[in-house]
């Protein structure tokens, strides 16, 4: 079985060994490398199973990282719904943990997102904002396959690992940032699309993104893969009769 870090001999509960391990896993990295170096490492020192981080959109969360394929799910599944624990922390710019997702506490609050989230497995939520207390760039979100909380020492290294990320992408030098650059794109593909479902149907923003989504969640389908659809004239939505 795989020790964690927090169990190793030696391990200060003050994170001393966390920022030790982080300054590591990240020195000398490409800034596009950097956040999903982070996820990776924060499955490491936390007893979760995977981790994600999003930049906060007008709407629309970007996925900007995953430590593996159902991290990676769960936060398109988010930003399709526009719902979940990663909405809520970038909504009230402060973490929100979702210990137990089949709870009538969190399942009620994020019915369909925690139906989808305990389909694969996925029984807790973590969700920390990525920024300072006057901005929000987005959220680090950290997943577990078994319900229940963390310590106040996991809490403080998740914490450190969000703040590491914050510091990361608000570094990036100018001109080297292309790869966000291409995350911005896929933002703006999805207003293009719900302008132009605004046009085909004669409503306004929230109603014609509520759509898409609707449409998308329904296919299985992203809602970047909907909105290309959208843009290149393969999906066309109709007035309701």
């Amino acid at each position: 079985m795989r020790v964690r870090p927090s169990e190793e001999p030696g391990w200060h509960p003050d994170g001393t060994r966390a920022a030790e391990a982080l300054a590591a896993q990240v020195r000398g990295a490409p800034p596009g490398e950097v956040p999903g170096r982070l996820c990776r490492m924060a499955v490491r020192l936390l007893p979760v199973t995977g981790a994600s981080a999003s930049l906060r959109g007008e709407g629309v969360p970007v996925r900007l990282c995953a430590s593996g394929d159902r991290a990676s799910y769960l936060a398109e599944i988010q930003a399709t719904l526009g719902d979940g624990p990663c909405v809520s922390a970038a909504e009230a710019g402060a973490p929100v943990l979702a210990c137990d997702l089949t709870s009538d506490t969190d399942a009620g609050r994020w019915p369909v997102f925690a139906q989808q989230a305990t389909a694969v497995g996925v029984r807790a939520v973590y969700a920390l904002p990525l920024g300072s207390d006057a901005v929000c760039l987005g959220t680090l979100d950290l997943y577990r396959d078994t319900p229940g909380g963390l310590t106040g020492p996991q809490l403080s290294t998740a914490r450190l690992v969000a703040g590491v990320m914050t510091v990361a992408l608000m570094a990036l030098p100018r001109g080297e940032d292309a790869w966000l650059d291409e995350l911005a794109g896929d933002h703006d593909e999805v207003y293009r699309a719900v302008g132009m479902i605004m046009a085909q149907l004669g409503v306004g923003a929230d109603e014609a993104l509520a759509r898409l989504r609707a449409d998308a969640f329904a296919r299985g389908r992203s809602a970047y893969d909907v909105a290309r659809e959208v843009l290149a004239h393969r999906q066309r939505f109709e007035r309701d009769r």
